[in-house]
């Protein structure tokens, strides 16, 4: 199981959400490339980025960072965050950047992600409020289960699922494994949690499933109710 440390990015800052509510957010760096620089020492393989301008507003707002990012360090990327069409999944690609997540689009259009998924590395984003799908930065409720749009990309050829459980992110209170298991299973495809991790023994439970590919880290390195390091080797045994 792979565990991808979390920058999310508001303003050119790395900031984290609770409940993924703008007006909740933490500044935690100015300078968002030294903590990607920190997870790469500490032995990390991905970086999960999110551009929360971006998703916000359904085009790509933090261009600048992101590039320092990537000009800073060697680990490889996943970024999400207002991507709607080819050409800025086309840029980011060229900037560097090695997986490209799409989370609205992939509700509203999901042929157009089965369409680029044949030509570009991409994951697609499951954010859900109440098991159904969230949408536009997460201020909305659709009408659809996330189960079901996980079993529209059974066979897309997406990379992955980063299915997120919007009532438990940023809130430290566990991650929601039995929501996870039911996205790896509805798909067949690479499932990687995010929503709520706060320690250790969650990525341990999520690893002891079999059925969970990866797990994304963000308020609980932050608030230091983790250590990356030990849960690094840990996940190695």
């Amino acid at each position: 199981m792979t565990i991808l440390p979390a920058i999310d990015l508001k303003d050119g800052q790395a900031v984290r959400l609770t409940k993924g509510l703008m007006d909740s957010a933490k500044i935690y760096s100015s300078q968002p490339w030294q903590i990607a620089k920190r997870f790469e020492e500490m032995g990390s393989k991905w970086l999960h980025l999110v551009d929360l301008n971006g998703a916000f507003a359904g085009e790509p707002k933090n261009i600048n960072q992101i590039k320092k990012i990537r000009d800073n360090t060697d680990i490889l990327i996943e970024l999400g965050g207002g991507i709607r069409d080819e050409d800025s999944i086309k840029r980011y690609l060229d900037l560097g950047i090695d997986r490209i997540i799409l989370g609205s689009i992939a509700l509203k259009n999901p042929s157009f992600v089965k369409k680029v998924a044949k030509k570009y590395p991409i994951a697609v984003g499951i954010d859900a409020k109440d098991g159904y799908v969230a949408v536009e930065g997460w201020a909305d409720k659709s009408t659809v289960k996330a189960t079901d749009l996980a079993c529209e990309f059974a066979d897309a050829g997406v990379e992955a699922i980063i299915c997120t459980d919007v009532g438990r992110d940023g809130t430290l209170s566990g991650v929601n494994v039995n929501f996870t298991t039911d996205i790896a299973k509805a798909s067949k495809v690479a499932t990687i949690a995010s929503g709520g991790v706060r320690d250790l023994d969650d990525i341990l439970k999520l690893k002891a499933t079999k059925e969970v590919a990866g797990v994304i880290v963000g308020k609980a390195f932050y608030e230091g109710t983790l250590d990356l390091e030990v849960a690094f080797r840990e996940i190695k045994k």
